[in-house]
């Protein structure tokens, strides 16, 4: 995961280029130089946030480790059904027609990125000092964006975050919190709100077949 810049030319360009029909009901399956592929549905490309086939990173030519000489980057969807680097050709197909690398091997076909959240500071197993501990991490919610982030002790009162400026709704947001903890050892975890309003589910999941879900805890040491 990271906040790439990144330079290219729209996804939906090309494929306009091309006289594709991104008609509903259709996907567009990215294909690479090791015969990897990737499908989603068109109307990532004409109703989201805009695709790119990204040919630059962070002001330099893309590396090769990240796809050299050109990739697909799409905001909101798990890189396993988006993601292609090493990009030979694109195909736009049924949606029926074409099942991605990752999808025979019991992955879902459709994989919105879901709202996390995640604790970077402390360390689970840390030693901290009694009194206030700063609590610090990561949220992401790509589309809506993170509206707030919430921070608690043993299962106690949630306690809001400050947040960070992000650098677009499609992207992490840093937050930090302050927790009075006294001597003892303490669970802490961390949930995340997007910008519709809904909560990040405790329900834990596991990633396998379409994203982890849960609130992220750590164990702390205090005194």
């Amino acid at each position: 995961m990271g906040n790439a810049l990144w330079t290219g030319v729209r996804l939906g360009d090309v494929l306009d280029l091309a006289g594709a029909d991104l008609g509903p009901g259709g996907q567009v399956v990215g294909r690479s130089v090791d015969r990897w592929t990737a499908g989603f549905p068109t109307d990532v490309v004409t109703d989201g946030p805009e695709p790119l086939v990204a040919v630059g990173m962070n002001g330099d030519p893309l590396p090769a480790v990240h796809g050299f000489p050109a990739r697909l980057v799409v905001p909101g969807l798990y890189g396993y059904v988006s993601a292609t680097k090493w990009l030979s050709g694109l195909d736009v197909v049924g949606w029926d027609e074409h099942d991605g690398y990752w999808v025979p091997r019991g992955w879902a076909k459709r994989a919105p990125i879901k709202t996390q959240s995640r604790i970077d500071v402390p360390r689970s197993g840390a030693s901290v000092a009694p009194g206030s501990t700063v609590v610090a991490g990561v949220a992401w919610a790509p589309g809506p964006g993170v509206e707030s982030v919430e921070v608690g002790a043993d299962g106690g009162e949630w306690i809001t975050a400050e947040l960070a400026t992000p650098l677009s709704s499609q992207a992490w947001v840093q937050w930090r919190a302050e927790v009075e903890l006294a001597a003892g050892t303490h669970v802490l975890a961390v949930r995340a709100t997007d910008g519709t309003g809904a909560v990040q589910t405790p329900e834990r999941a596991s990633p396998r077949p379409d994203g982890a879900t849960g609130h992220h805890t750590v164990s702390v040491r205090v005194g």
